[in-house]
């Protein structure tokens, strides 16, 4: 049998082991066992095809420097070929190969300009570049399909930024009566009614978040302050907690705990957090300190009371109101009432040209009174 004929009988059988190879290749990739989709193209003639899935697979292990080859190679070979050309453009856009990842979204919004996706991707590529011209194409994906969501997205999030807040809860609302449960425009809608501050809206649309499974520490602080707005205080410390479990070191929140307490009058778990805050917090303290005053204050702790006002005196000399409760705290703290006479002599002299000189004139006559009354 001559060479020509050996020939015309191993082609049929090197047709069927390329077509065998292509089909365990299909099956492989649609399991996502990419790296054995490669290795089956190992030491075998490629056809023009094969670029495409091995472009794919390369990129789905990561490796996308390969990737970019076989793409080239396959868009050689397939010029037309519009999802090779999309796939392409969101690979290099990935990479932040932005120009080029442009020219091939401008092909193909050329070649299919009624397809949103192209669109929709041009418009993230500009974001992604920093480009202003991105909300325009947003824009166009939603004129050309308004049920897209990850368009309405973009453009509520926009509309919020810019603190287009009505406008931005119409786009919301037109993209949940399409996917009632979309989280991300759930997040949008509650932050809208939260910077409008409509609070109880705003807590419906954030427990919702949570009843999808959304937690952040985002959620939770703003559903704490917006409990606080709405006089729930109780409410108001359950989820500024939760945000604690986040950042145990969060001084704003531990402080937040700290004033909720003080509103619920209790005054020990008031102490307790703001003493926490204070121990984490390097800035100026005056107001917390004083604060922390008032608190003991409450509890008939005059003694830590005066300490307090004596700090944030310390760092603040001009805290006039500091000076003002430290006065009113030794007014309690002392038994000697020559003593509280002069603590309010001093202040109406520190500070004569205050209201603060006249309360302090009328407590001196006042003492001056109990002290005539003890010796008669």
């Amino acid at each position: 049998m001559n060479s020509v004929a050996w020939l015309l009988m191993l082609l049929p059988l090197a047709l069927w082991s390329q077509s065998a190879l292509k089909t365990e290749a299909d099956s492989l990739f649609k399991l996502g066992n990419y790296s054995k989709v490669i290795g089956l193209y190992q030491d075998v003639q490629l056809e023009k095809q094969d670029h495409e899935t091995l472009a794919l697979s390369y990129q789905a292990i990561g490796n996308y420097d390969l990737a970019m080859s076989h793409y080239d190679l396959a868009l050689e070979a397939e010029q037309g070929n519009l999802n090779l050309k999309y796939q392409n453009a969101k690979l290099l856009a990935s990479l932040k190969r932005y120009d080029r990842a442009k020219a091939l979204y401008q092909e193909l919004i050329a070649k299919d300009s009624l397809n949103p996706n192209f669109y929709f991707e041009m418009g993230k590529l500009l974001e992604q570049s920093k480009d202003s011209l991105a909300i325009n194409f947003y824009n166009k994906t939603y004129n050309l399909d308004p049920t897209h969501q990850k368009a309405i997205f973009k453009i509520a999030r926009h509309k919020l930024v810019k603190r287009k807040h009505s406008e931005s809860l119409e786009y919301i609302d037109k993209g949940l009566s399409y996917y009632a449960n979309n989280v991300e425009l759930i997040s949008l809608k509650a932050q809208n009614l939260y910077w409008l501050e409509d609070y109880e809206k705003a807590i419906f649309w954030f427990e919702k978040l949570i009843a999808l499974g959304e937690k952040s520490e985002m959620i939770y602080e703003k559903l704490s302050i917006s409990q606080a707005e709405n006089f729930n205080y109780e409410k108001a410390i359950e989820y500024r907690k939760k945000c604690l479990q986040y950042d145990p070191t969060n001084a704003d929140a531990l402080h937040a705990v700290a004033i909720y307490y003080d509103y619920l009058q209790n005054f020990e778990k008031a102490e307790e957090y703001l003493l926490m805050s204070l121990a984490l917090k390097d800035v100026p303290l005056s107001q917390e300190y004083q604060k922390l005053g008032v608190i003991y204050n409450r509890q008939k702790k005059y003694a830590q009371a005066i300490e307090a006002f004596q700090k944030a005196l310390k760092e603040d000399p001009e805290n006039m109101s500091a000076d003002f409760f430290m006065a009113m705290s030794k007014d309690q703290y002392y038994e000697d009432i020559d003593a509280r006479i002069k603590v309010f002599e001093d202040l109406g002299k520190k500070y004569k040209d205050s209201p603060f000189a006249q309360i302090a004139s009328n407590r001196i006559k006042e003492l001056k009174e109990e002290k005539f009354k003890e010796q008669d």
